[in-house]
C-alpha cells in the first residue's frame, strides 16, 4: 500500500502537474501572439480583455524561475514566449519603458509608465536573464532601473512615485486601480519595486542599485510599516502623510518574507535582525486577526474591523510562504500550523480539478465566485506558482 504524498510532493505536484500546465496549455494566443486577455474559470477565451504588462511581466517570471528549477525545455519556451512579446509589444521604443496595456494586435490602449509595471518587469526581466543568460534582458532591466530612477525616485521624501504620463512627466490619476485613492505613493507600488530591485541586486550588484535598495528598506521599516498594528499603511501624500487605515492581510503576510529576503540580498545583518521582527509582528497580527474559522485569510479591515471577508487566491499562496517564513524565523510552531492549514483550504477550495489552476475568489460561506476570471490582467500564475517553489526551496 502506497503512502500518502509527503507536503514536498504533493506542492511539487500541484506546480508541475497543474499550475505550470495550465498557463502553457491554455493561454498562449498563437494567433496574435502574446497571450489571450482572459479566461474564464472553465476556460472560455475572452480577448476583447485588454492585456496587462503585469500580466506578461509575471508570466515571463514564473517560467524563468520553474526552468531555474526544474530545467524543462518546455518552460524556458515558455518564458521566451513572454520575453518577446514583452519587449516587441510593450517596450516603448521612444520614451522607455512600458505601457500599461495593450489590445489583442498590440495596439497600446494605455500608454502611461505605472511604477508598479515597470517594477514587475525588471523582475521578469532579471529572472529571465538567471535563467537563460540573455545578455539582452539584463539590459533592458539596468535600462529600466535607470528610469525609474530618474522620474520616479522621490528625491526629497523618499519612495517612488506611483505612476507618470508616456514621456515621464506628472500624471492626473496615479491609481493602480478603481478602487484606490487617487495618490503619489503607495504601498502596493513600493513593495514590488522593493522585490524586483532585491532580483536585479543578486545579478547585478551594482552599488547605486544597493544605495537605492537599502534607502527603500528604510522607508519601508520608518513610513511603510505601522509598527503598533503591525501592517502595512496602505496609501500616501508625498511627504508620507497617511491616506487610510485599511489593512491589506494579503499584502501584510507577502511583505513580511518580501522584506526579509530583501534585507538577506543586501548582507546587512542588523537590517535584517530589524526587519525580521517587523516581519514576525506583521505574521503575528495577520495570523490573530486576518484568519477565517478555516484558517484561510481573508482580505482587507480596517479600524472598525472586517470590511471584505472573501478569500482570494493570491493571498492564501502568499500566507503559505509568509507564516512559514515567520515559522523558520520565530519558531513558534502555530505559523507551521497556519501554514498547514492554509494548504488545507487550498487543496479542498481553491484548486480546480476540473479545469486546472485555482479558483481566483472564494467568498466567506465557501462558494466559489465563477463570474471571475480563471487569467486576466490581474490573474497571473505568479504568486501561487512562486509559492509553490518558494516552499519546495523551503521544505528541502
Amino acid at each position: 500500500m502506497s503512502s500518502m504524498p509527503t507536503f514536498f510532493q504533493q506542492i511539487e505536484s500541484e506546480l508541475t502537474t497543474n499550475i505550470l500546465p495550465f498557463w502553457m496549455n491554455y493561454t498562449v494566443d498563437h494567433e496574435n501572439g502574446g497571450f489571450y486577455g482572459a479566461l474564464s474559470n472553465d476556460r472560455q477565451i475572452n480577448n476583447e480583455v485588454e492585456r496587462s504588462a503585469v500580466l506578461c511581466a509575471r508570466i515571463l517570471w514564473t517560467f524563468s524561475a520553474a526552468y531555474r528549477q526544474f530545467p524543462r525545455p518546455e518552460y524556458l519556451d515558455m518564458a521566451r514566449h513572454a520575453y518577446d512579446y514583452l519587449i516587441n509589444t510593450f517596450w516603448d521604443v521612444q520614451k522607455g519603458g512600458v505601457y500599461w496595456a495593450v489590445n489583442k494586435t498590440g495596439k497600446p490602449l494605455n500608454d502611461r509608465k505605472q511604477t508598479y509595471a515597470q517594477a514587475f518587469v525588471i523582475y521578469g526581466l532579471a529572472e529571465y536573464h538567471a535563467a537563460s543568460g540573455s545578455p539582452e534582458s539584463l539590459k533592458f532591466a539596468k535600462m529600466l532601473f535607470g528610469l525609474l530612477e530618474k522620474h520616479t525616485a522621490d528625491s526629497q521624501f523618499g519612495g517612488y512615485i506611483a505612476a507618470r504620463d508616456r514621456n515621464w512627466g506628472d500624471l492626473a490619476d496615479m491609481r493602480l486601480s478603481d478602487s484606490e485613492p487617487n495618490c503619489p505613493k503607495s504601498m502596493n507600488t513600493l513593495l514590488h519595486v522593493m522585490e524586483a530591485y532585491t532580483r536585479l541586486y543578486t545579478l547585478w550588484p551594482d552599488p547605486a542599485l544597493r544605495q537605492s535598495l537599502r534607502s527603500l528598506l528604510e522607508v519601508m521599516q520608518n513610513h511603510v510599516i505601522d509598527h503598533e498594528r503591525g501592517a502595512f499603511h496602505l496609501f500616501f501624500e508625498r511627504d508620507w502623510q497617511v491616506l487610510s487605515d485599511q489593512i491589506s492581510y494579503g499584502h501584510d503576510i507577502e511583505g513580511s518574507w518580501l522584506l526579509v529576503e530583501a534585507a538577506e540580498a543586501l548582507g546587512d545583518e542588523p537590517l535584517r535582525t530589524h526587519l525580521s521582527l517587523s516581519a514576525v509582528s506583521m505574521a503575528t497580527s495577520v495570523y490573530r486577526h486576518g484568519r477565517d474559522s478555516d484558517g484561510a485569510v481573508l482580505y482587507e479591515a480596517n479600524s472598525d474591523g472586517l470590511i471584505d471577508a472573501d478569500k482570494h487566491w493570491w493571498v492564501q499562496a502568499e500566507s503559505l510562504v509568509g507564516f512559514y517564513s515567520a515559522y523558520k524565523l520565530s519558531g513558534d510552531i502555530h505559523f507551521l500550523c497556519a501554514t498547514r492549514q492554509i494548504w488545507q483550504v487550498i487543496n479542498e477550495k481553491f484548486i480546480d480539478r476540473q479545469h486546472g489552476e485555482w479558483y481566483k475568489i472564494i467568498d466567506q460561506a465557501g462558494n466559489v465566485r465563477f463570474d471571475h476570471f480563471k487569467t486576466g490582467p490581474w490573474e497571473c500564475p505568479y504568486h501561487n506558482a512562486r509559492a509553490c517553489m518558494e516552499m519546495l526551496k523551503r521544505l528541502k
